[in-house]
């Protein structure tokens, strides 16, 4: 039994090291110029086998680092639109959209590589099913839509699903060069992840409540 357990630890030690290795390689490189014996080499395995054997293809292994992280969103997310329950402020809608992503980043400590890895995810056609799957399984961005929608009840509807497509990618590219910043030690405007939050939530306010011009 003693063995078992210690053969279990082991290989989800591997994992994990093989999981950490990728996500640091792919947001640095880029996911199709790494190759699996990369990977491997950076996990510290002497297998150059070891990717496939614990996850079978490049994909899987993409799948599962999203996944990683997607459960502690969800889990910020839960919260905080939990706190903002049926407030009709906008602000607090907004900041339900950036937070679980800000403060995700910031209790990761620093560096981080997790938003440059799922900017690759959205923007590349062959991934970005990746990361549909993983915002369906959310069992709160249902209930944060609502509340935004609730706050913006005239606007018309393309106006209001092209706001939101720019609103994600505000999120998302703004954490990029954030955290690409942190890492390298370059200046930023904003210090903090906190900071970038606040700054975002502005935006994003002014993006939502811009006058629509019609044909």
């Amino acid at each position: 039994m003693a063995g078992r357990r210690v053969r279990e630890e082991k290989v989800e030690a591997t994992r994990e090291a093989i999981l950490g290795a990728a996500e640091r390689l792919f947001a640095e490189h880029g996911v199709y110029a790494v190759s699996n014996l990369q990977i491997s080499e950076a996990a510290g395995q002497g297998n150059t086998g070891a990717v496939n054997y614990h996850f079978g293809n490049k994909t899987n292994l993409v799948r599962a680092i999203a996944r990683r992280h997607a459960d502690q969103i969800e889990q910020i997310r839960a919260r905080v639109v939990s706190e903002t329950a049926d407030s009709t402020d906008l602000r607090d809608w907004v900041a339900c959209m950036v937070l679980p992503l800000t403060e995700h980043l910031d209790a990761l400590g620093s560096p981080t590589w997790y938003a440059r890895f799922n900017a690759q995810l959205i923007a590349d056609p062959a991934l970005h099913e990746v990361s549909v799957e993983e915002s369906r399984s959310s069992a709160t961005l249902g209930e944060l839509l609502n509340g935004l929608n609730n706050c913006l009840p005239t606007l018309p509807a393309d106006v209001h699903a092209n706001r939101g497509i720019m609103a994600r990618h505000l999120i998302v590219q703004m954490c990029v060069d954030h955290e690409r910043a942190l890492a390298n030690g370059t200046p930023v405007a904003w210090p903090t992840w906190h900071d970038t939050a606040t700054g975002l939530i502005d935006a994003i306010i002014g993006l939502w409540t811009a006058p629509v011009t019609t044909p």
